[in-house]
């Protein structure tokens, strides 16, 4: 039996400037930074602790780039569990 997929964590635009970090799924968003930098680095932190994706959006709100933090079911080639 498969496991629900954990909510993944975006750092993106803020609506009163900045950047925040939102947790999928949640209307509110749990930190904000001045920077998109420090946002990332904030997000990246949440994402390994709750073992999830992290993914990063650019400022028109479309994906920059991705991680995954957690049991990723397709590993890349190569990789040793």
């Amino acid at each position: 039996m498969a496991r629900a997929k954990k909510p993944a964590v975006e750092p993106l635009p803020h609506p009163r400037g900045g950047w925040g970090n939102q947790v999928q799924g949640n209307e509110r968003i749990s930190n904000t930074a001045q920077a998109k930098v420090e946002a990332q680095k904030v997000g990246r932190e949440m994402a390994i602790e709750r073992r999830t994706e992290h993914i990063v959006k650019n400022q028109d709100g479309k994906i920059g780039s991705r991680n995954s933090y957690g049991r990723d079911p397709h590993p890349p080639k190569g990789w040793v569990r």
